[in-house]
């Protein structure tokens, strides 16, 4: 029987999207869905203030990454207590998750059997399938993998297809953070253009790139979204100010149309994981909101 540690939020969501929600036997400290798995203990916490302003984590994680030094901490103690089967982590991004060089310390004094790491490494929506894969196949059940990662290419496949139908693709510009200001890559691009826009300033499969004011400015786009990793809509909202403050802000395209969206970057596009299918839904009816009337709640996303 599978004893799972996920040190992700996107990999604990898959283990629990293919079945083994009940395997799992610890979590990171970012896992929180679904909210069941919140009664697991949390093995990695960040080595800086998740609630200080945006810049103030930027120069913190810019520091600690410039020394060589992880992001994270990972409970080694706790970790061998709980004896997992497998550990389930990214190798992707070193400021997003605890990795697999966050784990040498506390697997080098391990005692008995090692458990299997698997390191997922998204860029693209692909590689979330293949993600996903690749944890049902270490988990012994390719089958619940196929089937999931089935259903998933259905459902996106049927939304790109509506979205196909719509008479213009908006000029996408998504933000993933704020201060300083970084465009979003990796599979936004894409969902940007399943969704029926044209994406903007970031690279399908690259990782997101930083950028100046003056490319945001001088891009113009038709929509903002806006969408910082790691932060719920409130906390979107309460960043904003040094965006809102650059000069010519007001005379953008998308802000004279009332077309700057602010969402829950945290639960949606910034996991590779199954509720991508769910971000793609907000972007339709963020982008063409006759074609997709809305469904998602308020907290989901706003207008600005």
């Amino acid at each position: 029987m599978h004893r799972i540690a996920s040190l992700l939020p996107s990999t604990t969501e898959i283990a629990c999207a293919l079945g083994f929600e009940d395997a799992l036997v610890a979590r990171s400290h970012e896992c929180d869905f679904p909210a069941s798995v919140a009664g697991l203990p949390a093995l990695t916490a960040p080595k800086l203030d998740a609630d200080a302003p945006s810049r103030e984590i930027d120069d913190r994680v810019r520091a600690l990454v410039s020394e060589g030094l992880s992001v994270y901490r990972v409970d080694a103690e706790k970790l061998r207590e709980l004896a997992p089967t497998a550990i389930l982590t990214q190798d992707q991004c070193d400021v997003c998750a605890a990795s697999p060089r966050d784990l040498e310390d506390a697997l080098a004094a391990w005692i008995g059997e090692r458990p299997r790491v698997v390191s997922t490494r998204a860029m693209t929506l692909d590689d979330v399938w293949s993600d996903m894969q690749r944890v049902a196949d270490a988990l012994d059940a390719p089958e619940r993998g196929r089937e999931l990662v089935r259903q998933l290419r259905e459902r996106i496949g049927a939304l790109s297809a509506r979205a196909a139908r719509a008479s213009d693709r908006p000029r996408t510009a998504c933000v993933e953070w704020i201060d300083p200001l970084m465009s979003a890559g990796n599979w936004m691009p894409e969902l940007v253009t399943l969704a029926g826009g044209t994406p903007l300033l970031g690279e399908a499969g690259a990782h997101s790139p930083w950028m100046e004011w003056s490319e945001l400015r001088d891009a113009d786009p038709d929509a903002i979204v806006v969408l910082p990793c790691g932060f719920d809509l409130e906390r979107t909202r309460n960043e904003l100010p040094p965006l809102l403050e650059q000069p010519g802000w007001a005379d953008l395209t998308a802000v004279r149309a009332g077309r700057v969206y602010l969402t829950d970057g945290n639960q949606y596009f910034n996991r590779p994981g199954p509720r991508l299918a769910d971000s793609l839904e907000v972007l339709a009816e963020i982008l063409h909101p006759r074609e997709f009337p809305r469904s998602h709640p308020s907290h989901t996303w706003q207008a600005l």
